[in-house]
């Protein structure tokens, strides 16, 4: 081990909060902040707006509903082959960058078992002619694919399609609506929708952007996040133009030169998360923001993580919305003052995820 300093959990935890705008509601637009945070995960399409309006003063439904609309921001696999919100100048350098972690969910057997056999090119070729300055339902794509090649799932094959070349969602996908994940979803090419022709892939430029939004972190945890591989000598090579720590477990964590940390007794308050939030994502080591036995709880397995909130700027219990009643799941007991806070957030939380609804109730279970 070096001589480099040793950062405290609780300073990773409040450092992390800070640059994920939770240690305090930013005003800054919200274009800047999808772009600050890289990628939002929309695996289903509620949830990046709970991500955004837990972050943003004064957020409101229509602010992300317009950069969909107008193409700032597109809805598509990227990282770690799931659904995110990018900024659409993001998406063209950042989609090349994870092509190869979509390539290889394409290549599994899901996928493996209707495509074995085919020339991959072939697919691909057919799929973006088929896609040619269209928007179309998967479905209808996924019709046209079993056309051209008999005896084989059209859906599967739509899905490979969609894995190996540049789509993203139709702006109405992304939309707020119903909870769920939506299955009407049209996709387009991303070139004809974005205007311009997919970027260079630009892996440091990705591990800047994760370092502003996720560090100091660790060559897994970037790996994690992205769902990348073999990271390590890119990040040797940048090691000169970064700062080095170590946590309290003796990992190596890198940071960029200019990037502040913050007060481990910065006082933060109670945040309601949305599921799949990256804040619980971001890194293999999760303890700066989630102790072990709740993480059991959070993410029980089958791809699940549940919401959360935090309180003092760690997960301490779960909830989620049934028409206009919001269920708060504590972990342990809360105090009188905590639990006050707790329902002054879940109150702003229900009207947020309820605008319509006649009467709101919160309970907790």
């Amino acid at each position: 081990m070096t001589d480099a300093p040793v950062l405290s959990t609780r300073t990773l935890n409040r450092t992390l909060l800070q640059r994920q705008f939770l240690a305090a509601r930013t005003s800054r637009p919200v274009l800047d902040v999808v772009e600050h945070l890289v990628a939002l995960q929309g695996q289903e399409p509620n949830w990046p707006y709970v991500g955004l309006w837990t972050r943003l003063a004064d957020f409101r439904h229509d602010d992300l509903m317009a950069l969909l609309r107008d193409g700032r921001v597109v809805r598509s696999a990227a990282l770690r082959s799931t659904q995110h919100l990018t900024s659409s100048n993001d998406f063209r350098w950042l989609r090349p960058v994870v092509q190869p972690v979509l390539d290889r969910t394409a290549r599994a057997q899901y996928f493996a078992a209707q495509t074995a056999g085919l020339n991959i090119a072939e697919l691909t070729d057919a799929g973006r002619e088929l896609m040619a300055g269209h928007t179309l339902p998967r479905r209808k794509l996924a019709l046209s694919l079993a056309e051209r090649f008999p005896g084989r799932d059209g859906r599967v094959l739509a899905g490979a399609v969609e894995l190996r070349v540049p789509m993203v969602h139709a702006p109405a996908t992304g939309a707020w609506g119903a909870w769920g994940n939506r299955p009407n979803i049209a996709v387009t090419l991303a070139e004809h929708w974005i205007g311009r022709p997919m970027a260079a892939p630009r892996v440091e430029t990705m591990i800047r952007r994760y370092l502003a939004a996720f560090g100091p972190a660790g060559v897994m945890d970037i790996q994690t996040w992205s769902g990348l591989t073999r990271l390590r000598e890119t990040l040797d090579g940048l090691r000169s133009q970064l700062r080095v720590f170590h946590d309290e477990r003796g990992t190596e964590l890198f940071d960029l030169p200019d990037a502040p940390l913050a007060d481990p007794d910065l006082p933060v308050p109670v945040r309601f998360l949305p599921a799949f939030d990256n804040l619980l994502l971001g890194h293999t080591d999760r303890a700066r923001v989630i102790s072990e036995a709740d993480r059991k709880l959070v993410m029980p397995g089958q791809a699940m993580v549940r919401p959360t909130f935090l309180i003092d700027g760690f997960v301490h219990g779960t909830w989620s919305v049934k028409g206009s009643v919001l269920l708060i799941s504590p972990f342990r007991p809360l105090s009188q003052a905590g639990t006050q806070e707790v329902l002054d957030e879940a109150e702003r939380l229900l009207a947020f995820v309820a605008p319509d609804a006649a009467e709101r109730r919160i309970t907790f279970t």
